[in-house]
């Protein structure tokens, strides 16, 4: 009998309680990224909801952004109102999640941590995200993931002619 990691453990939880609707799944190996993540799963780079701590002002903040997607973090700052984002050490992370980096989930975190999602997410009526261990993912879609997380959606990248209207 082998037991569940309790980062997923609090995960379910945290899943549960909030009415999430999606699949945890327990891949064979840890998915550090999201191309080893998006491989596992058999799905778009652009599904994987990337969890990335930042520390901003002193305080964390967690942006879910598509796999497909690098953080333009000048630019989520001045959309966020913050000063500069810079990527949070391993400590922050543990201590603000209650999780390591690589399976940082969006929610069971031990205090509220304002979070942000990435509004290309929208593009798959699917997304996958971290599920509080390295090796465990959830299923779940842009719509529930900011109900879930209380978030709010945003672009992570500098405007561009395709983003304009």
């Amino acid at each position: 009998m082998t037991s569940e990691h309790p980062g997923v453990t609090r995960f379910r939880a945290a899943h549960a309680e909030r009415g999430g609707t999606g699949e945890v799944v327990i891949l064979p190996d840890a998915a550090h990224t999201a191309v080893l993540a998006a491989a596992a799963l058999g799905c778009e780079v652009g599904a994987i909801a990337n969890s990335l701590l930042f520390e901003a002002d002193g305080h964390p903040v967690l942006v879910l952004t598509s796999g497909a997607h690098r953080v333009d973090t000048e630019a989520v700052a001045t959309r966020i109102g913050t000063g500069p984002l810079r990527r949070a050490s391993p400590d922050l992370v543990r201590a603000a999640t209650g999780q390591v980096i690589g399976g940082v989930s969006p929610l069971g975190h031990p205090a509220p941590v304002p979070t942000y999602v990435d509004s290309w997410l929208r593009r798959h009526p699917r997304v996958w995200a971290a599920a509080g261990h390295p090796a465990a993912v959830f299923s779940t879609d842009a719509d529930e993931l900011l109900a879930m997380t209380g978030a709010r959606e945003i672009d992570v990248d500098r405007p561009s002619a395709q983003h304009r209207t």
